[in-house]
């Protein structure tokens, strides 16, 4: 039988042997960890290497993923679809093991963190999500879902403000599958955290509701394992294991400083740690004896075999939950969702009403989310302005713990990396809403969905100038720019109830990324379509209003700008200039669509003018040199909104006098041009310059 410490130092000297070979990294982390992990994974964790995505396992989540070398270990060592290789190549191109954990590059790992405190964060939302699940699927004699959630955070993940906002709501909601292990060493990089974080942690979170067990010795394997069969224990409370352990556990000189905390050992250190850990063996050599003590493939395997069994008999006693809970984890939408969004979106077109997009967003989801049972929604304390809610949603609390709708409160951040969470578990389609102004608060959360290609919907009211007397402070000028720049995140801008229904059901139908939709929050006037129209509005840029011939000038809108573009088009057409316009809701998706059809959307031809009220910056790619972008280049100020779109410029006799100075300037050039193309090829001139040849 191998010792706990003898197992725990498998995950040292991997994780020092790795860092070294990349010449880059973190090891002291994994090697103050080490102690607590092996014991986690190899007394507590239900999990099977060989299938990493089983629906009922327990979720581990590294929050400080700096420290990644400790999951790979883990990961290896247990099992997983990982090889010594793959260790070699820790932070190497195209790796299994990138420098930081990353969701689908390798096989076990639940999450992408790095950014601290998200995984704590993301962790809340699957321990959320496991809860809401079990609440509606369980029934007696059958807990198909009966999992919990671990995660190992340190000192700099307590620090950010998303572990309050995520830890908070965790202990008001009362999560008690949800185990956190806090590697209390304190030192960061700058070094010991005593001069800038010393509070009373374990205080602060009982403060919250949360079981809190004290002073654990992290390098003592029986202290751990009672802490967490403790915490297991605990029903109604998450749960704070303060694990007190040493950086760098091992290596002898400077282990409990920063020195080890992001940089390579050197060799030298690297011998002395394996005498003092009494590890013997060669580098990324772990003897075979220790590789079958960690394997834990046959107790996954058993275990998933036993749900398997438990999950058959509940099909034939209860077949339509467990219709209903496969559809879920699968991420099926039910077949009748197509043609039943399509034709809603036709009657919103036949309807024909007036109404903020924020509104129209609400009847969207009056519509679509009874016949998903997935969707999961809420809002940052402003449900009553984002209208995020829907007829027959059940808010969810510690009474209705299946409940499909939760008021986060004033958490952005945390709302976001929590939906994050819930997406991640599987079962949902998480929706969130707060006004557009404060997704800078969310942001990071927002980028980590689009680089996991997280299904994740937000929904992002009050969506320019428009708001008014609130002022600088609430109106978004650069907000639908910025999402914009994420890479993966799709940003619909609708212009009326058709274009917002279609942005919901794109929103729901799209799984390998989430969706931004930018929403007013004053009416706006519903828009004339064809079915042909309705139907291209899925392309992301369509043509609203068209001219015969060639026009003269296309005008591109978003949002509540597109009603601007068809009166500028009136007086242009006044003024005897053919003229397009273009209702853009989605930029990202526009894109995406054949060369022919955006050539034929925008042709080279024509003046391409965007009007948007908000930073200019995305639209010059559309537009070209020779284009012109219509938008805000500061901010707002605090006034009524029709007199801050007549103070900016955002009316029809503005926009048209610019697309005519443009027009003029544009003919101006264009002459120039002919004269030197004429001058160029005038006989004289050939002449000239045979002569001098």
């Amino acid at each position: 039988m191998t010792d706990h410490r003898t197992l725990a130092n498998a995950i040292r000297a991997l994780s020092m042997d790795a860092v070294q070979q990349a010449n880059s990294g973190h090891p002291g982390a994994p090697m103050g960890m080490a102690d607590i992990a092996e014991v986690l994974w190899n007394d507590f964790l239900k999990h099977n290497p060989a299938d990493p995505d089983w629906w009922d396992r327990d979720r581990f989540v590294l929050s400080n993923g700096h420290a990644s070398m400790l999951l790979y270990s883990c990961l290896y060592l247990s099992g997983y679809d990982l090889n010594l290789e793959d260790l070699r190549n820790f932070r190497q191109m195209h790796a299994k093991t990138p420098g930081h954990p990353e969701r689908g590059r390798t096989p076990g790992v639940e999450t992408t963190t790095g950014p601290l405190g998200q995984g704590l964060a993301n962790a809340v939302g699957m321990a959320l999500a496991e809860r809401t699940m079990a609440a509606r699927y369980n029934q007696p004699g059958y807990d198909i879902v009966d999992h919990r959630t671990y995660a190992l955070c340190g000192d700099g993940c307590l620090m950010e403000g998303i572990s309050h906002e995520a830890c908070s709501l965790a202990g008001t909601l009362g999560l008690g599958k949800l185990t956190v292990l806090w590697d209390d060493n304190g030192i960061s990089i700058d070094g010991h955290v005593a001069g800038w974080f010393n509070e009373d942690v374990p205080a602060r979170f009982e403060a919250y509701g949360w079981h809190v067990v004290r002073a654990v010795d992290g390098h003592d394997a029986e202290s751990v394992a009672n802490a967490l069969r403790e915490a297991q224990s605990e029903s109604d409370r998450p749960s704070l294991l303060c694990c007190k352990t040493v950086i760098g556990f091992g290596a002898p000189t400077v282990c409990g400083s920063h020195d080890c905390h992001g940089a390579p050992l050197g060799r030298q250190e690297i011998e002395a740690a394996r005498a003092a850990l009494d590890w013997p063996h060669g580098t990324f050599e772990v003897p075979e004896g220790i590789r079958q003590a960690w394997d834990a493939r046959k107790q996954g395997n058993t275990a998933q075999q036993t749900w398997k069994e438990t999950f058959a008999a509940y099909t034939i006693e209860h077949p339509t939950l467990a219709a209903e809970f496969k559809a879920r984890m699968e991420g099926t939408l039910p077949k009748s969702f197509e043609a039943n969004a399509s034709k809603y979106i036709l009657t919103q077109q036949h309807e024909g009403k007036n109404l903020a997009t924020r509104k129209a967003s609400q009847n969207a989801l009056d519509a679509f989310a009874p016949q998903i049972p997935g969707m999961f929604g809420g809002s940052a304390d402003l449900t009553s302005s984002n209208l995020t809610n829907w007829k027959g949603c059940v808010r969810l609390t510690n009474e209705s713990l299946d409940g499909n709708y939760l008021s986060y409160g004033v958490r952005e951040f945390g709302m976001a990396a929590i939906m994050n969470g819930m997406a991640l578990h599987g079962g949902f389609i998480p929706f969130g809403g707060t006004f557009l102004v404060f997704s800078d608060y969310a942001r990071n959360a927002m980028r980590m969905a689009a680089l996991m290609e997280l299904q994740v919907i937000h929904v992002l009211t009050h969506d320019s100038i428009g708001v008014g007397e609130d002022g600088p402070t609430h109106q978004p000028v650069e907000h639908t720019a910025s999402l914009r720049l994420i890479p993966g995140m799709s940003v619909w801008r609708p212009c009326d109830a058709t274009e917002t229904a279609t942005a919901w059901k794109t929103a729901v139908t799209r799984r390998n990324g989430p969706t931004s939709l930018i929403l007013s929050r004053q009416p706006l006037k519903a828009q004339v379509r064809t079915r042909r129209q309705v139907k291209d509005i899925a392309r992301g840029g369509y043509i609203l209003r068209d001219c015969s011939g060639i026009p003269a000038v296309v005008i591109i809108g978003s949002g509540s700008e597109v009603q601007l573009a068809m009166e500028t088009a009136e007086l242009l057409e006044r003024a005897r200039h053919t003229v397009r316009v273009v209702s853009m809701p989605c930029m990202d998706v526009f894109e995406t669509q054949s060369s022919i059809y955006r050539n034929n959307v925008l042709p080279e031809e024509s003046l391409i003018v965007a009007v948007e009220a908000g930073i200019q910056d995305n639209w010059w790619r559309l537009v070209g040199r020779d284009g012109l972008v219509c938008g805000m280049t500061g901010f707002g100020e605090s006034a009524p909104g029709d007199v801050l779109w007549e103070h900016f410029g955002f009316t029809p006799s503005a926009l048209a006098a610019k697309v005519l100075r443009a027009l003029a300037k544009r003919e101006k050039r264009r002459k120039q041009l002919l004269n030197m193309v004429v001058t160029e090829t005038h006989p004289m001139v050939l002449r000239d310059r045979q002569t001098t040849v």
